[in-house]
């Protein structure tokens, strides 16, 4: 198998990744001025801050993904190519991939992140991440799947498990999550499923530091919380999560 990309005499910027950042610098870099060559393992970009629209059924993953292609119809100066980085050689000027070894004259790494479990093995084993629409998509089947099984559970307690939620983490996509789930409790699911009653639904918003959206300011952070708590959400701020074996989620402080 070969990359096989045309020889020119441009100097030639090789891009991993096609996230926010690879494909805006593609995008900027002046026309036939380098040969840009873009590296993904997707042939389509990905707009991640809507991913939980596509976890809670409140967008399909066209809306938020568009190919590559499509983007660089009018860049002859650009060439995708779908494969994985296998490693890269700095000495030699090369990207080792699964397509071929490619030369670089520049390298850019704008590979994005993944989700983090601070190493807890048990946590990453069990829980549900979403960085991506496969993760978001399998999210989405696992919550109405939950939902389809409290409709025939068998006790108060199964019950309880099926309709609780527990989300890690008080960013602003735990925040928007959080939210979208609170509103499909009071308006969409009653709807979807007439003969159950979601007073039950519990959502948790689990945040390790002090307050929500750390990033932002204080002010924002204590409105956030404040709104949520007032759509029934139970927040809990400086809680760490230590470990989750499929049913239970337990706290450092022994919940």
């Amino acid at each position: 198998m070969n990359a096989n990309i045309p020889e020119t005499k441009l100097k030639r910027v090789v891009i991993i990744g096609g996230g926010f950042g690879g494909l805006r610098l593609a995008s900027d870099l002046p026309k036939n001025v380098f040969q840009v060559v873009l590296l993904d393992k997707n042939n389509f970009h990905q707009f991640q801050p809507l991913l939980y629209q596509v976890a809670t059924a409140g967008l399909e993953p066209s809306s938020i993904a568009f190919p590559f292609r499509k983007v660089f119809s009018k860049r002859k100066d650009v060439h995708i190519r779908l494969t994985k980085v296998l490693s890269v050689h700095p000495d030699r000027q090369v990207v080792e991939t699964t397509i071929g070894n490619i030369n670089y004259d520049y390298l850019v790494l704008a590979t994005g992140a993944t989700s983090n479990f601070f190493g807890n093995q048990e946590v990453e084993k069990n829980s549900l991440p979403m960085k991506s629409i496969q993760e978001a998509l399998t999210l989405r089947n696992n919550l109405f799947q939950r939902f389809e099984d409290a409709l025939i559970a068998s006790n108060k307690e199964e019950l309880k498990m099926f309709l609780n939620i527990v989300i890690v983490g008080g960013g602003p996509t735990g925040v928007e999550i959080s939210g979208t789930l609170a509103e499909m409790k009071q308006f969409i699911l009653p709807k979807d499923f007439p003969d159950m009653d979601f007073s039950d639904l519990s959502i948790y918003l689990i945040e390790g530091s002090d307050r929500l959206l750390n990033s932002m300011s204080p002010v924002s952070s204590e409105i956030a919380q404040k709104y949520l708590e007032k759509m029934g959400i139970k927040v809990l701020t400086n809680t760490l999560v230590d470990s989750y074996d499929g049913s239970y989620a337990y706290l450092k402080n022994g919940d």
